[in-house]
């Protein structure tokens, strides 16, 4: 939950300028950036004033990105955004696997930064569900199990409707390949990406435009973002 006045966001990067470039991009959001150089100044930082959220680099001098953010979730459910400039899958794959909620390479555009990080706020954010989702021509009654898109009805097998579910309650965040299988099918198919894929392909058919994906995104061999 957010604490009052401004949102505190947690910035931990080696490079001064990107420190000061997330200071300004972040204040002029609405946020306090509270800077940190090292994962361990980043952890005592958080002991004394537990920010909102963190935005993390991978490579840190004293601590590995990835360890940081094992630790960070290990007491909190703040959302954890790692940077980076290692564009390589194995890296994303083991940041996400490590609690972290996105990740972001670098160079980045400051509203994309900005859109990921007030969409995984809202992710955690005080409130009921929603009983109905709307996003962009597309609506989820979740009460209901129904889904219209502009307008009419869109039959989805149950399976198709909890993957659908999944993904837009989790608006803006990357989810991994074995977060969705373990969350809609179970511990035994974490591996499967096969029934993944094939799942999300059938409910593209019947929910995306002929034109390419509009709410369903992919994030090549790591997973995927409801981006609508």
């Amino acid at each position: 939950m957010t604490s009052p006045g401004k949102p505190k966001v947690l910035v931990c990067d080696d490079e001064p300028q990107i420190l000061r470039a997330l200071r300004v991009i972040l204040r002029d959001a609405g946020f306090e950036a509270v800077p940190a150089e090292t994962a361990e100044e980043a952890l005592d930082l958080v002991a004394v004033r537990p920010p909102d959220a963190a935005i993390i680099d991978l490579v840190l001098p004293d601590l590995d990105g990835v360890e940081l953010c094992a630790r960070l979730r290990e007491w909190s459910e703040m959302p954890i955004i790692v940077l980076s400039a290692v564009g390589d899958e194995d890296a994303k794959v083991r940041a996400l696997a490590a609690g972290a909620d996105d990740y972001i390479t670098k160079p980045f555009g400051p509203r994309e930064l900005v859109a990921r990080l007030e969409a995984n706020l809202r992710r955690i954010g005080p409130g009921p569900d929603e009983a109905v989702i709307v996003a962009d021509g597309l609506e989820v009654d979740l009460p209901r199990r129904t889904v219209l898109h502009d307008g009419l009805e869109v039959h989805l097998t149950p399976t198709e409707f909890d993957l659908l579910r999944l993904l837009a309650r989790n608006r803006g965040r990357l989810m991994t390949h074995r977060e969705l299988l373990v969350s809609v099918w179970g511990s035994g198919y974490s591996d499967d990406t096969q029934v993944l894929r094939a799942h999300i392909a059938n409910l593209r058919r019947k929910i995306e435009p002929s034109s390419g994906p509009r709410y369903i995104k992919t994030d090549p061999g790591v997973g995927y973002r409801f981006a609508a």
